[in-house]
């Protein structure tokens, strides 16, 4: 971010973030505006962050877009928005013991056990519950679904 840019938040449509954010950098570059970046983060529902010199440009580049409903009062500092900007690995939140269900590849639909979680590769070992003997599987972490976490101990 350079020194004379802030960054702004533009409220949307819920579940067009993704839209708005593609017609904002249309409109930019048909329109030459000076929008220098614009984020829609998937944890952020209903807004989108455009890096811009000021909301004069960002409130420019919103006419004409669908779905891009106004521009919030205010700017963000780079620190508040730093932890949209950091991928976090596909086994977060996932713990051994836990219930998934897998939801791609040759083992799409089964539910199984979490054995062991390696936050490195992103990969988790797991056990079917279908299977006749347990042998463990490692798969990716994008491709399960979390359906219970670790049950307590009692």
């Amino acid at each position: 971010m350079s020194d004379d840019a802030a960054i702004f938040v533009v409220k949307t449509t819920a579940n067009q973030e993704r839209s708005v954010a593609g017609m904002l950098a249309q409109t930019a570059r048909k329109e030459n505006l000076d929008l220098r970046a614009i984020l829609a983060p998937d944890e952020l529902k209903g807004y989108v962050l455009v890096e811009a010199p000021d909301s004069g440009v960002v409130e420019l580049a919103i006419q004409t877009v669908p779905h891009a409903r106004a521009v919030v009062k205010g700017q963000s500092s780079l620190a508040e928005i730093m932890h949209f900007l950091t991928p976090k690995p596909t086994v977060t939140g996932i713990t051994e013991g836990a219930i998934i269900e897998v939801t791609s590849g040759p083992f799409k639909g089964e539910k199984a056990r979490v054995k062991r979680v390696d936050e490195g590769h992103e990969e988790i070992t797991v056990e079917l519950f279908d299977a006749v003997v347990p042998i463990p599987i490692t798969i990716r972490g994008d491709t399960v679904r979390i359906l219970r976490k670790e049950e307590e101990d009692s």
